[in-house]
């Protein structure tokens, strides 16, 4: 059974484009959110695998949301997106639990599948 994610990002055009990427690498895309309290309520209703993050939300930032997101009881493995390369230190990335930063434009030849489709809680 593919990996269910949760897609987060306040770009609607980009979400559609995460999703279409993400489907053609085999996982199963079970929601969308715009900002972090619809992705809060979303994860929890949904209890995703994976979550694609975008770092800058209308409300609130995308590193320190993927810590909570992280320490959620069924562990969903979190990667980080931007329009922008390296918007948090590493060690910032390191703590909120994340298991990768994505570059948007680097999406499409990124190991998605690898990353997104593990084991909840798997490191990468």
């Amino acid at each position: 059974m593919p990996a269910s994610v949760l897609i987060v990002d306040d770009d609607s055009a980009f979400r559609g484009l995460a999703r279409r990427i993400l489907i053609a690498s085999g996982l199963n895309v079970v929601g969308e959110a715009e900002s972090i309290e619809a992705a809060a309520a979303a994860a929890d209703a949904l209890r995703p695998d994976a979550v694609l993050l975008d770092v800058m939300l209308p409300d609130g930032d995308g590193v320190a949301f993927a810590g909570e997101l992280t320490a959620l009881p069924w562990k969903p493995r979190v990667v980080l997106t931007s329009s922008y390369d390296g918007p948090a230190s590493k060690e910032e990335l390191e703590r909120s639990g994340a298991i990768a930063f994505v570059p948007k434009p680097d999406l499409p030849t990124a190991p998605l599948d690898r990353l997104l489709g593990g084991p909840p809680g798997a490191p990468d």
